[in-house]
């Protein structure tokens, strides 16, 4: 191997912004669509979703408490933000969301509040507005590493520095590296590539676990972990 020969392919290189949106245009604005074609694990996977908020003490039971605001990031047509979010876990969700045709079914909902149709590389916190909770799902794949660092110190400024929370829902690669998806041009990351990514943002992980039960019906899919994530400092 030559002296200047890098030692590995950096995966996340391959990622295009152009590819990845061009593939979600041609998504259908539903919960099949969002989900790839496996709409039956939606209701098992927002379960595994809230009860992993409530161990960090969110939620609509006496002892937790509600969001007054919560951000999500990739929010696609809202399934999360209506079948999660605003069920019981905040009072007010702004959306980060690039394909304006996904969104347009939330506009004027209520409990919505700012629409954010752009991508996570290029959103930047409005100034006096802080989150008690972001939750960014299974989108993140769509950023480089460098991207997703600054995207998540981004939402370290805008979040509650009391109570407030990140949390960060993705698959998980089972090949022991990271692997690129060249259908919708998207990288499905180690555990491993996570963490590291989480210190870089300056983030300490204060829960994280795998969701369970989505292996129903047939449906074969990568494992799906969360991580709840807060200011190291």
């Amino acid at each position: 191997m030559a002296d200047n020969e890098p030692l590995h392919d950096s995966v996340d290189a391959r990622i295009s912004r152009d590819d990845g949106r061009r593939y979600w245009e041609g998504v259908d604005a539903t919960v099949n669509g969002m989900l790839g074609g496996i709409p039956h694990v939606s209701r098992v996977e927002l379960r595994g979703s809230r009860n992993f908020l409530a161990k960090l003490g969110i939620g609509s039971k006496p002892g937790q408490r509600i969001a007054a605001s919560a951000l999500e990031g990739g929010a696609g047509i809202g399934r999360v933000t209506e079948g999660l979010l605003l069920d019981g876990i905040a009072q007010q969700v702004d959306v980060i969301e690039p394909i304006a045709k996904f969104t347009n079914q939330l506009q004027g909902k209520p409990g919505v509040r700012d629409i954010f149709n752009m991508g996570l590389e290029d959103w930047r916190p409005t100034k006096g507005v802080q989150y008690d909770l972001i939750w960014v799902q299974w989108c993140v794949g769509h950023l480089t590493d460098e991207q997703l660092v600054q995207f998540l110190v981004r939402c370290k400024t805008a979040l509650n520095s009391k109570e407030g929370v990140i949390v960060v829902k993705e698959n998980n690669s089972t090949i022991g590296r990271d692997e690129f998806d060249d259908v919708d041009s998207s990288v499905t990351r180690d555990d491993g590539t996570f963490r590291r990514i989480f210190t870089e943002a300056g983030l300490r992980l204060v829960q994280t676990e795998l969701q369970k039960g989505l292996n129903v019906s047939g449906a074969s899919l990568l494992p799906v972990r969360m991580y709840a994530l807060k200011p190291a400092q």
